[in-house]
């Protein structure tokens, strides 16, 4: 007699068909929103402008900043005034350097200063203080070494106009948000709506203690923007007074370019803040921080070419073929220039020579790729 085997149909019901066609449209509709969305990730040591970068595209986008967002800025700008001045205060020591003795009765106010409250104008009691310890000649001695010490770079700017600042309607100008400094801790998402695709642009922390959760931004990128500091170049870092600004960005981008999660993704780098670079290489000679520099002293030019040249040179080293590379000299709080963000993430033509030409690389990985020079632009293919 022989035996017939049969398997049990299995009865699905009808929640359980529901169900499983609601997972699968959900997951469709996850990946055609993959699909249109751009994620740009911000990189970059700290001090180098990821921030107000993010900052420069909400102004762009009209993505507007709310009413507690610009209370929280103009509280901000307070802080930066006296903990900046605290900040450059207590560096004096350490460079040899005295408040003048008709300016010491104004430094408890400083030390002892407060947050303020919301809706809280700046205190009067604090102009005078404020305006005569930054006008002090030792102060400025110590302003004019602020490489030294890492020194916030936006004191000058709020200084200079200190009695607006000071007015009790006073509220924060679109340039005074972008010049606001707070350290980045943890991860910042943005999300711009553009013409048919989303624009996410993720930022992230960049002192040395942040750099562990780099990680965790890593899937699904489409694009890396990486900042320097170009006035970095004879600067310490703000958490290690022994390190260089430029030294450790190069250390950071060696390390991104190496990266086997970004073997295929396009990288933009921004040499930022080229107004303070081209003042600061007047009476810094680049010579003293790198020696195999051999550019005239004082010369911007020469020393732009130097630091272009640095980086595209380590990212020839990565040997990743299928990778694009575009370098910029960009100042982060002109908002034009910020523009050529969204021309290099949206895949536009961001060398276009009437527009970029004199400022910007081009490097595409070739194992027989012979440099190419051409008058304003440099073009490794």
């Amino acid at each position: 007699m022989g035996a017939c085997l049969s398997s049990e149909s299995v009865e699905v019901s009808d929640e359980e068909k529901r169900l499983h066609r609601q997972a699968e449209k959900s997951l469709k509709e996850a990946k055609a929103k993959m699909a249109k969305q751009v994620k740009v990730l911000l990189l970059g040591s700290g001090d180098s402008g990821k921030s107000t970068v993010l900052k420069q595209m909400r102004l762009i986008h009209r993505v507007p900043f709310s009413t507690q967002e610009v209370e929280s800025f103009r509280q901000l700008v307070f802080n930066n005034l006296t903990q900046g001045i605290k900040y450059l205060l207590d560096s004096m020591e350490d460079m040899g350097l005295e408040v003048s003795e008709e300016n010491r009765s104004y430094l408890s106010l400083v030390d002892d200063a407060a947050d303020l409250r919301d809706g809280e104008p700046f205190p009067p009691a604090y102009y005078e203080p404020l305006k005569r310890l930054w006008e002090d000649p030792s102060v400025q001695k110590a302003w004019d070494r602020g490489n030294e010490a890492a020194i916030p770079d936006n004191l000058l700017y709020y200084f200079s106009d200190l009695g607006r600042l000071f007015e009790p309607t006073y509220v924060p100008s679109e340039q005074d948000i972008v010049r606001a400094r707070v350290r980045t801790i943890g991860i910042t998402e943005t999300v711009f709506h553009l013409h048919d695709h989303e624009l996410l642009m993720v930022d992230v922390g960049g002192q040395k203690s942040e750099r562990r959760k780099w990680i965790h931004c890593f899937q699904d990128v489409t694009s890396i923007l990486f900042l320097v500091s170009l006035s970095g170049y004879d600067q310490c870092l703000i958490e290690d007074k022994d390190a260089n600004q430029m030294q450790d960005a190069m250390t950071i981008w060696d390390s991104i370019c190496h990266s086997q999660w970004f073997k295929q993704t396009s990288i933009i780098l921004f040499l930022n803040k080229n107004d303070l670079f081209e003042q600061k290489v007047k009476h810094s000679d680049i010579k003293n921080f790198f020696p195999d520099f051999d550019g005239e002293p004082g010369d911007a030019h020469a020393g732009r070419d130097y630091f272009k040249k640095r980086f595209a040179k380590l990212a020839q080293k990565a040997n990743a073929r299928e990778r694009e590379i575009y370098i910029h000299v960009t100042t982060a709080t002109d908002t034009v220039m910020l523009k050529v963000v969204m021309a290099a993430v949206e895949g536009k033509s961001i060398l276009s020579q009437h527009e970029f030409q004199s400022n910007s690389i081009f490097f595409r990985h070739n194992s027989s790729a012979k440099p190419y020079y051409s008058s304003n632009d440099l073009i490794l293919q």
